[in-house]
């Protein structure tokens, strides 16, 4: 028999050690799916992944309002103090018309009392 390279046999050597890690990976693999299917495997990988995603695509958005934010102090002011209003208007709304009426009822007593003091002077009795 003729002698093979050293190369050769490294390479052999190397190609059996790597089918031996295939092989344990393959049963860790056999004996995961056996414990857990395959669906539930994807279903829990994919909202894993969604999930993650949304997150981060949630700090992004954050970060971009924070440094808008930062630029804008006005603006961002100005927006809050309308939502706080608008939120508010059921009240503030109440209010006015609270302050309305109590105007139109001492305009109605003023015009009472000016048509009584009118028919006191008139009358002679």
């Amino acid at each position: 028999m003729t002698k093979l390279p050293d190369r050769f046999i490294d390479d052999r050597a190397m190609r059996d050690a790597a089918r031996a890690v295939l092989a344990e990976d393959i049963e860790r693999l056999r004996t995961s799916l056996g414990e857990e299917g395959i669906a539930s495997r994807v279903s829990s990988g994919v909202s894993s992944t969604i999930s993650t995603r949304i997150r981060s695509g949630a700090r992004d958005v954050l970060d971009q309002a924070k440094a808008q934010a930062g630029d804008h102090k006005g603006v961002l002011a100005i927006l809050i103090g309308a939502i706080i209003l608008w939120f508010g208007r059921g009240p503030i709304l109440e209010w006015i018309e609270e302050l309305d009426n109590q105007g139109s009822e001492t305009e109605d007593d003023l015009n009472d009392a000016a048509v009584a003091a009118a028919a006191i002077e008139g009358d002679p009795e």
